[in-house]
């Protein structure tokens, strides 16, 4: 499985992703990864959040979904 099946699969199985969630899957380069499964041809919502960096400060991260109503 490509690491855009995999992200594919993720988003279908939890709703989103981040930066985050990805490195976990040990993918390091999301923003490329979502780029080429838009390329693709897959509707992809980008959404801000904040989240706290380990020392309380705040940072703004991109969530990435499927649109809603796509037959993906």
């Amino acid at each position: 499985m490509t690491q855009c099946e995999r992200i594919i699969d993720y988003m279908n199985k939890y709703g989103k992703i981040s930066q985050r969630d990805a490195f976990e899957m040990g993918i390091n380069r999301l923003a490329s990864r979502i780029c080429e499964i838009k390329r693709a041809g897959y509707p992809i919502k980008t959404e801000r959040a904040k989240v706290k960096n380990r020392d309380q400060s705040t940072s703004i991260i991109a969530v990435y979904s499927l649109e809603e109503n796509s037959n993906v």
